[in-house]
């Protein structure tokens, strides 16, 4: 894929490469992409929920389970010799188990 940019916009593109570390203009621009899915995604979750039934009541026992369940995540990824970071799918898996 090749896009074009007036001069502006790529001197724009040239400076963040150069000043947010990135190795090429690509990888600037598969950033942004990567960013407007997250974006577009959060907002789908957000009218759903919105638009859903309410749900069970949000308490401090709540967040302890949730913060136990990604510590959980947590310790078997460092042990499975990943980060230990949880994502956003493993902690929906271990939410569901």
């Amino acid at each position: 894929m090749n896009i074009s940019l007036p001069d502006s916009l790529k001197h724009f593109v040239d400076r963040q490469v150069a000043d947010r570390g990135y190795g090429t203009s690509s990888e600037y621009v598969r950033e942004l992409i990567r960013h407007d899915q997250d974006r577009q995604r959060l907002r789908g979750l957000l009218l759903e929920g919105a638009s859903s039934a309410p749900g069970t009541p949000v308490d401090d026992d709540y967040f302890a389970a949730l913060r136990k369940r990604a510590q959980g995540v947590a310790d078997a990824a460092r042990q499975d010799g990943h980060s230990g970071l949880v994502t956003e799918s493993e902690l929906l898996t271990a939410r569901s188990a």
